[in-house]
């Protein structure tokens, strides 16, 4: 008998562990694949003082599926000027150091280019309106108007942007600076490194911010899904614990009163 009893202790624990991979299982539901999860994550956009940059920002993105809404608020930037904003993906995920800066026409300034190992390629221009597209990069008839704007705007991404932005290494980054302080976009800087019809000052970057998940309930809703993933682990492995406990303690008092 005390075999017998071993043996199930020990079948209970065993089972325990697979309890805690199946907490929709539990909630009679099927498990949501973490790409269709809904995911929200924040940006604090921060001035590139190295530009001559005094603005600021914060940035919303939820992401469900291939489907973000996005919002934004910037203030500080050059007045009556279109400034280009975009997701940047798929490299560190995060904003360029001052130090990054060289030399445009002989003033030390950081380009697009110079900012690009750091925060990657564009994967989703934010127009005020049309293609959202990397093709709308410097579609500057599209994009919101300074010193001071909010923006909203709902429209699905590519699943490469998806991917970034669920990964943690998405990047939204403001452009368009007034380097010399005349008020205007001008050629001091040179011509930009994107289309040599336009000022650098107008596509050179203005503010940045690493996208990050919410700190309270980062992962959201979804068949099976739980307002923290790990939490929601954490439940469900105390509840397999929980159960192989009760069966070991059930199985004692059969044994005891066998005997």
């Amino acid at each position: 008998m005390k075999k017998t009893l071993t043996t199930a202790c020990a079948a209970a624990v065993a089972v325990a562990p697979l309890m805690a991979f199946a907490p929709a299982a539990a909630a009679g539901g099927m498990p949501t694949p973490d790409h269709h999860r809904a995911l929200t994550l924040h940006a604090k956009l921060d001035p590139f003082k190295v530009n001559k940059v005094r603005g600021h920002g914060f940035a919303k993105v939820h992401l469900k599926g291939r489907h973000v809404t996005v919002k934004m608020k910037v203030k500080g930037l050059l007045a009556k000027a279109p400034h280009a904003q975009h997701i940047h993906i798929a490299a560190k995920g995060v904003c360029p150091p001052d130090s990054a800066a060289t030399k445009h026409n002989g003033k030390l300034s950081l380009s697009t280019p110079d900012g690009a190992p750091f925060y990657g390629r564009i994967g989703a221009s934010l127009t005020t309106k049309g293609d959202t597209s990397p093709n709308s990069a410097l579609a500057v008839d599209r994009f919101p108007t300074g010193p001071m704007y909010h923006y909203k705007r709902s429209f699905t991404v590519s699943a490469e942007t998806a991917k970034s932005l669920r990964a943690g290494t998405a990047v939204v980054v403001v452009h368009g600076i007034d380097y010399n302080g005349n008020g205007k976009y001008d050629f001091n800087l040179g011509k930009s490194l994107l289309d040599p019809k336009l000022p650098a000052e107008a596509t050179f970057p203005a503010l940045c911010g690493a996208l990050k998940k919410s700190p309270h309930g980062g992962i959201s809703g979804g068949q099976g899904g739980t307002q923290d993933s790990d939490a929601g682990l954490t439940t469900a492995a105390g509840a397999g614990l929980l159960a192989a406990a009760g069966g070991a303690f059930y199985l004692r008092r059969r044994t005891s009163r066998s005997n």
